[in-house]
Order: C-alpha cells, then structure tokens, then sequence
C-alpha cells in the first residue's frame, strides 16, 4: 500500500503518500489503522477509512490501431456508413469525452470534409458523395480525436479508403471501327490461303485489371468451318482455303466478354465478301491514273507567265517579218537624163522627171514601165534623193555622165 503514518507531534500521526498514485490502476484504498496500548494485557481499537482517488487528466486517448484500411465498393450510396472509429480515454468526467474530426486536407482542390464526414460523438466515418473507380481509386487522410480536459489532450490516426471496382462497364469494341448497330464490311481475295488472317476484333474496357480482361467468342456464323477465332487476341482467320461451294457472303457475328461479375459483353457483326482472283489481277494490272491539281495557284501563275512569254515573242516575230517584207533591195543609180530636173515628192511630174525615195521611186517605176518608158534614177551628190527621169524606148542613154547610172527596163 502507498501509504504511511509518519509522527508529528507527541500521540498525533498524519498519512502520508508513499508512491506515486493512479487513479486509472487503483481508483480507491480501504485503509485500516489499528491502535493498541501498552497495558498487560494490551487492549487495541481500529478504524477503517476509504481513500477515494480524484482523476485528472493525464491520459490522452488511444485508438485501437493508429492506421486504418477501409475498402470502399464504387457506385455507393451518398451517406453510407464506412467504419466506425473509436477512441478509449481512461479519465473520467470530461477528461474522458472525446470529440472526433478529420484533419483538413485537400485533395485536387477537393476538401475531405466535402468527401467524408465523420460523428464528433462516436467516431461514425460516413460518404458524402458515391465514388467511381475510374476516376477516383483512393484516399488519404487523419482523424483526430481529442478530450475535454484542461487543458485538452488529443491524438490521431491515418484513413486510408480504398474504392473496390465494380464491374460496370461493358467492354467496347474499337475494331474493326464502325457506326452504332452497323455491320462491318470486308472484301478478302476468295484465293486466299489456310490460316490467313481476314479481320481483328479489339475491345476495350475501363474497369480494373480483374474485370477488364476480355475474351472473344464466334456467336454466329455462317459456315463454321471456314474461320477460326482465337479467344485472347481476336485474331479471325481462315481454317481452309475457299471452294466454289462457298457463298461469297460470310457473316460472323463476335462477341466481346468481360471478366466481371456478372460478366457484360458487346458484340460486333462482320460481314465478308469474297473477290474472284480473276478481278483482282485485272485490278492489279490496270493503272490507276494519278489525280494532279492541275489548277493549283502555283501552276496558274506558271501557265499565265509562259502564254504571256509566247505571245510577246510572236508579236515581235510578226512584227519582224512585216518590216522585213517592206523594205526594198537597194539599186543601182542611173544616169541622169539632160532634160531631168529635181522636184519634191509630192510635186508634178515635169518634164517627165521628178525626185523620189526608195518608195516613191518603185511607185514610179511601176506605172511608167506599163506605159513602155523606160525609166533611170540617179543619186543627186552629197544628198539623200534621186534625180529620176523617165525616158522613151526609142532614147538612149547618153555615156557623158559625171556617175554611173542604173538603168531598170521590163
């Protein structure tokens, strides 16, 4: 016992602690003190007095474990229980009620308390929201719990909710790609060889690893010894070679399963048609003509340049054929007649003679040949004109002229 009775003073005792004392270990102390004289015989009395210990607070509460794991199935309902998460306190009175909370924290700009609420009164964790497996697969936070004693003592633990998949979402097929309730078209080569692959099935699914994996099965087909389908990868494929019994149309329905519970599935229907080697090989043979813009901007500008080029270099090589037509070959010059004499090219012709230009003279010499004249022209010294005479038949030339002289007769 912790106690003893130390003398104060003559026949006066005090009790008086001897060990450190707890409350939560012993709350109570039935104390006997007996008194005996010293006479022959002796005589003796006792009394015994309780001692009841007062609590303070001096424990802080205690969780059972100080991390939990909460599993957690998708697709709950808003306000579901979880768990219930309670903390012990020793004390007494007010030094043993607990008030829970959680810890704030944020989690992609999403408070906990938005998430989850929990009971400040007994530790009830609940949902607030129903949560999807594929958007949202954990969760982690603290909750503390703290008593009523002054000054208040408090302690926490870790949550760790873990959302289980469902199996909610049935597999989707995304090859061969096609419309919603379509049929897939598929031409193969009716020559085509044994174990040739003809078409591919590939499905998708977003649940967890368990439920997602997916399997293939042939639901229907049309001649169930022609193809083949290969459960894990989808692979469809030819068992034997096509014969000319074979209709050519084939059509295969597939379906896609899950591995949930229950399982959900899609199906796709693939309609093959067989093409005769015949027509293929005319097909490969023939030559597909490639489609050019031929009216691009850069091959428009081109075109115009180049007929803008063309047309300048013919109009210059017509206007260089016209000149060159016009203009006369050089002549001799002729004597001058002794009754010539120089006039303009516009002026009367006197005397039969008058001065000309290359122009004027051919002119000349035209029409006084059809008159049977013969007709001579003569470069006047140190001028650009002619002195041109027109001379009867019946006249000669004189030979006393100072420069040679060209005489022109038809």
């Amino acid at each position: 016992m912790p106690f003893k009775l130390r003398e104060s003073s003559d026949n006066y005792y005090e009790l008086v602690v001897s060990e450190p004392l707890d409350r939560e270990k012993v709350p109570e102390y039935d104390i006997t003190f007996t008194v005996t004289d010293r006479g022959s015989p002796p005589l003796s009395d006792n009394e015994t007095m309780t001692l009841e210990l007062l609590d303070v607070n001096d424990n802080v509460p205690q969780f059972p474990q100080s991390f939990y794991t909460i599993r957690v199935m998708e697709n709950n309902a808003p306000g579901a229980l979880l768990s219930s998460l309670t903390a012990f306190d020793p004390d007494l009175h007010e030094n043993q009620y607990l008030v829970y909370f959680i810890i704030e924290k944020e989690i992609a700009s999403t408070s906990m308390s938005m998430l989850f609420s929990i009971n400040p009164e007994n530790g009830n964790l609940y949902a607030l929201k129903t949560f999807d497996y594929e958007i949202e697969k954990e969760f982690l936070f603290h909750i503390e719990a703290r008593d009523s004693g002054s000054p208040p003592l408090g302690s926490n633990m870790t949550v760790h909710i873990i959302i289980v998949d469902q199996n909610d979402n049935a597999p989707v097929i995304v090859s061969p790609w096609r419309a919603h309730g379509s049929v897939v078209e598929e031409n193969i080569p009716r020559s085509t060889d044994k174990s040739s692959l003809v078409a591919k099935v590939i499905a998708l699914d977003a649940d967890s690893v368990h439920n997602s994996r997916i399997t293939y099965q042939i639901l229907q087909v049309t001649d169930a010894t022609l193809f083949s389908l290969d459960q894990y990868n989808g692979e469809i494929r030819t068992m034997r070679m096509f014969s000319s019994r074979d209709p050519r149309h084939q059509r295969l329905v597939v379906v896609a399963k899950d591995n949930g519970e229950p399982a959900l599935s899609a199906t796709v229907t693939i309609k093959l048609s067989t093409v005769e080697t015949a027509v293929k090989a005319y097909s490969d043979m023939t030559e597909v003509p490639l489609e050019y813009d031929i009216f691009s901007d850069l091959n428009l500008y081109l075109v115009i340049g180049l007929g803008s080029v063309s047309f300048l270099l013919l109009i210059t090589i017509l206007v260089t054929i016209v000149i060159k037509c016009q203009k006369p070959n050089p002549s001799k010059a002729a004597p001058p007649s002794r009754n010539s004499v120089i006039s303009d090219r516009n002026s009367t012709i006197g005397d039969n003679t008058l001065v000309s230009n290359d122009a004027y003279w051919y002119s000349l010499f035209l029409a006084e040949t059809r008159k049977g004249k013969l007709v001579v022209r003569q470069p006047v010294p140190k001028g650009s004109r002619y002195i041109v005479s027109s001379i009867p038949r019946s006249t000669g030339l004189t030979d006393t002229s100072d420069s040679a002289a060209s005489t022109l007769q038809v």
